[in-house]
């Protein structure tokens, strides 16, 4: 991995509105220098290398591999000279040195492959952290950046960082709340998913708590502001991005001090091997050659390649099915975990309501379509997510909608409207359990039936839940903001026992830090904005990727793009494959450099055979890490899970 790409997440101007279908300023991959200076490095490289291949005169291809050397090593061989003057040394500058070496000694080639390998990881880790930060600066849109106060009779449009606690706010149907605080006066439904991931819209009345962010549906509401904008959940939903992001460096800079370690122990010994023998009255060329030939032996091309092939393999073959995994250290991470967290909406459920009964009142003279048709007539002008539900279930019956007329809707109520002579209401019924609504339909002030709507489960949930009891050995455990009655519901259908309800989100991080205090890997699931800080914190994060927010699918170290949920046991299951293959590597790799260096040190080692055992253990091991692009290394965990 290349060393010097920072990941603090750097949150400045708002950029995007989350759950929009693309981030309104994400940064380009060409607008990056790594990923420009890498782009340039590989072009070099595979035209040279097709010149190369077909005999032409080192001329024509010789300064193409110079390029692809200056252009993929200058700025890792230049942050290895800042190293050095602050008194460390690191991988970067060994593997410049290294590559120079092979072009010395005549293996230009070798040396160009091991530059571009660098130039590419390091443009890849750029770009993630520059998505990351982007995402972060989006999330801070949405809360929005005017407010109406309210003092007195007089109304004023003002800065909502310049909002104190005690200030009274306006709020007018389909604006965002501008601050944390509690209702003063007024009804209207807020859709607060991105706080506490509730799939419906929640009537607030005076006294009920608001978020800033979330967004005012219907009704005019008056709201005290209680907490400053700086401290609003929206703000530590950032905060504590960027905090878990940091809490991963730790691990970064274990890695850097084993690099510099093996770093200062390669440059020492080569000079030891150069040194020594000329010490000791060896021609001057000969001393060269060997000292070469051991920094040839000793460079580590075939450990690279034991980690990256076996990895990126794993990524393309998760790709091809529908899971983005972000980089080598993500899929390595999955594979890691042994306790699985999961978000309930739009995670085991489809995160929008659902008809699933239709039941017309004995009496009555409906039949269940003609009743769900009169609902579906009556709520067609809704914007409503239950009317909108409504609508898409007469639909997919196929039936005939008549025309409505006279449409009002009341915040919290329902809807009434004139359908073919009728005055037909459509509101929540009085008596409603917690994890389904019941909503009342009415003509001419009779009650004629009733429709029951809840957030559908999905269809694989209870297959990946025990997917991931086999693979982990405890079922996991289900972290949601959404109420108790409908955590019970998706535990009981999908097998999970260890249930934590009515959570914010640093709830779920907490909870996540629980389990990884008691030295469990935690995977985290989830897919709205609430979900980012539980992903940042976690060992390893999936975001679903089909509603999924910007925020949770930059944060998540793998996206399921199809949003099939089996396939997140199946990517675990490839990952450990994959970190097997790694190990395997590792000892090929391993036992190749040991031989091939003992064989320098205390023997006559040609170049010839050390550049040939180099090159071999290099081929070796990348043709057995690429055993994973095949179909079979998918379908061996796939039908395992099922």
């Amino acid at each position: 991995m290349v060393c010097g790409v920072s990941t603090t997440l750097a949150p400045t101007a708002p950029a995007t509105t989350p759950r929009s279908p693309a981030p309104g300023r994400r940064t380009r991959v060409l607008a990056l220098p790594e990923a420009r200076w890498a782009l340039v490095s590989l072009l070099a490289f595979l035209l040279a290398l097709t010149l190369d291949l077909t005999g032409v005169t080192a001329w024509a291809y010789g300064p193409l591999y110079a390029l692809a050397y200056a252009a993929g090593g200058w700025e890792p061989a230049l942050e290895g000279l800042r190293a050095l003057r602050e008194k460390t040394l690191d991988v970067d500058l060994l593997m410049i040195v290294a590559a120079l070496g092979a072009a010395a000694i005549g293996q230009v080639l070798d040396g160009a492959l091991l530059i571009v390998i660098f130039a590419t990881s390091g443009a890849l880790e750029a770009l993630a952290t520059a998505r990351t930060a982007d995402s972060v600066r989006g999330l801070l849109d949405l809360a929005p950046t005017t407010a109406t106060r309210v003092t007195g009779d007089r109304e004023e449009t003002v800065a909502t960082a310049d909002l104190a606690v005690g200030d009274v706010l306006l709020v007018r149907p389909g604006e965002r709340i501008g601050a944390d605080g509690t209702v003063l006066g007024g009804e209207g439904e807020v859709d607060q998913a991105t706080i506490t991931g509730e799939s419906l819209p929640v009537l607030k009345t005076p006294g009920d708590d608001v978020f800033a962010g979330t967004l005012n549906g219907t009704g005019a509401l008056r709201v005290r502001v209680d907490r400053d904008p700086a401290d609003s959940v929206i703000a530590r939903i950032v905060a504590l991005v960027e905090e878990a992001s940091r809490t991963k460096a730790p691990t970064q800079l274990f890695i850097e001090k084993i690099e510099q370690r093996y770093a200062v122990g390669v440059v020492v010994a080569t000079l030891a091997v150069f040194g020594i023998p000329l010490a000791f009255g060896a021609d001057l060329t000969d001393a060269l050659l060997r000292a070469m030939t051991f920094m040839i032996v000793a460079s580590p091309c075939a450990v690279v390649l034991a980690t990256m092939p076996p990895l990126l393999s794993a990524i393309a073959n998760a790709g091809r099915h529908g899971v983005l995994v972000k980089s080598a250290v993500a899929m390595e991470r999955l594979g890691e975990i042994d306790t699985a967290a999961l978000d309930k909406t739009g995670t085991l459920t489809e995160g929008t309501p659902e008809v699933t009964a239709v039941r017309p009142l004995p009496g009555s003279g409906l039949d269940e379509d003609a009743l769900l048709a009169l609902a579906a007539a009556a709520e067609l002008p809704s914007e409503h997510p239950l009317g909108r539900a409504v609508v898409a279930a007469a639909r997919a019956r196929g039936l005939a909608l008549a025309a409505a007329e006279d449409f009002t809707a009341a915040p919290g109520r329902g809807v009434t409207a004139t359908v073919e002579g009728h005055v037909v209401t459509v509101g929540r019924a009085d008596a409603a359990a917690d994890d389904a609504t019941t909503v009342q339909v009415g003509r001419d002030g009779t009650p004629v039936g009733t429709l029951v709507l809840t957030d559908r489960l999905r269809p694989d949930a209870a297959g990946a839940t025990a997917a991931l009891t086999a693979l982990n050995g405890t079922a996991p455990t289900l972290l949601t903001g959404d109420n108790a009655r409908a955590a019970a519901r998706v535990a009981e259908a999908t097998g999970l026992t260890d249930v934590r309800a009515d959570l914010f989100p640093e709830d779920k991080v907490t909870a996540v830090r629980e389990l990884e205090g008691a030295g469990r890997k935690v995977l985290f699931v989830g897919d709205g904005v609430n979900d980012a800080p539980a992903l940042a914190a976690a060992h390893a994060g999936v975001a679903m990727g089909r509603a999924g927010s910007d925020l949770a699918l930059e944060t998540a170290d793998a996206v399921v793009v199809r949003d099939e949920l089996t396939a997140v046991p199946a990517v675990v299951r490839l990952s450990r494959t994959a970190r097997r293959l790694v190990l395997q590597n590792l000892v090929i790799a391993g036992t190749f450099i040991t031989v091939l260096v003992l064989w320098d040190l205390i023997g006559h080692l040609p170049l010839p055979l050390g550049v040939a055992g180099h090159e071999g253990s290099t081929v070796l091991v990348g043709l057995n890490g690429l055993r994973l692009l095949r179909e079979s290394a998918w379908r061996s965990g796939t039908a395992q899970e099922a």
